[in-house]
């Protein structure tokens, strides 16, 4: 393990992992032959993983209600911006830390720690989110992540041989972003097959798919036939968001605890679907897990 004020790497004998302390981002995730299985942050989309706070998705006019006032509040939040502090590290594991400041406050008017840690065990990385109410009143506030997979994974297959298989059967419906970014109530039929998504470029448009409500845990994105695949599975969180931008070659699998705003509910954050209430001096932890399958 190798450490430094801007990036730590972490490693076993099956799995290693970069993670930059800008945004506590994973940068890098790579298998015991060296193949990336993280989207390397290229032209198409320069991101790798961010992590989402205290938003997952937009607000309606890119303004958080609270009450009264309102604040400005860009799609996903500041966290995947700010600049982290790490706070332990070993081998195998690290934590990140980001709390309140002066800035922050200026736009979420909260006191808060979030923590964001993560833990090699042989071919699994877990990720914990913990959110801690440092003030006196609620703290109002959604958490997801983000990753973005390459797809095709590098097992040599190509993208239309990957699919999803989902833990549970997935009823749907399936719901769109609009053109502003919130959530359109039309909902879409979701075109899966038994437990099973087949993967194609034209899913994702005009925009992600978005399950409000799926009974899955836990899924495997795979080209069956062609190692690696991977598993992942997620603790606290309520939605999950499937997204890629066409032409690129990646696959973002995001477990959600919160979304973007529903289009035509104009409410205050106390009234916003999706958003989590943590009283005061109450942490509350939601942990994502990506494991390598063969």
């Amino acid at each position: 393990m190798t450490g430094n004020p801007d990036q730590v790497s972490l490693g076993t004998s099956k799995l290693r992992a970069t993670v930059k302390a800008d945004g506590a981002e994973l940068s890098s995730l790579q298998d015991a032959q060296g193949r990336e299985l993280l989207w390397q942050a290229e032209e198409a989309w320069p991101r790798h993983s961010p992590v989402l706070f205290p938003i997952v998705g937009r607000v309606k006019g890119d303004r958080l209600r609270i009450g009264d006032a309102s604040y400005p509040m860009g799609q996903h939040g500041f966290a995947r911006d700010s600049r982290f502090t790490l706070v332990e590290q070993d081998a195998t594991g690290c934590r990140f830390l980001l709390t309140d400041s002066e800035a922050t406050r200026a736009i979420y008017p909260f006191a808060f720690r979030f923590e964001v840690a993560y833990a090699l065990h042989g071919a699994t990385l877990a990720v914990t989110y913990a959110v801690t109410n440092a003030g006196e009143g609620t703290l109002p506030f959604s958490v997801g992540a983000h990753p973005a997979f390459c797809w095709p994974l590098p097992g040599g297959a190509g993208k239309l041989a990957h699919r999803i298989d989902f833990e549970q059967e997935e009823a749907g419906p399936f719901f769109r972003l609009n053109e502003a970014g919130l959530i359109d109530q039309t909902p879409h039929a979701l075109p899966i097959h038994g437990r099973t998504l087949g993967l194609r470029e034209d899913l994702f448009r005009p925009s992600a798919m978005i399950l409000l409500n799926p009974a899955s845990r836990r899924l495997r994105y795979s080209a069956p036939g062609s190692a690696p695949g991977l598993e992942i599975a997620w603790q606290g969180f309520g939605q999950l968001g499937l997204w890629m931008k066409p032409g690129a070659d990646f696959l973002c699998i995001e477990p959600w605890a919160g979304h973007a705003d529903i289009d035509g509910y104009d409410v205050d954050v106390w009234s916003k679907p999706g958003m989590e209430m943590l009283n005061a001096g109450e942490t509350r932890r939601f942990t994502w897990r990506v494991s390598i399958t063969e």
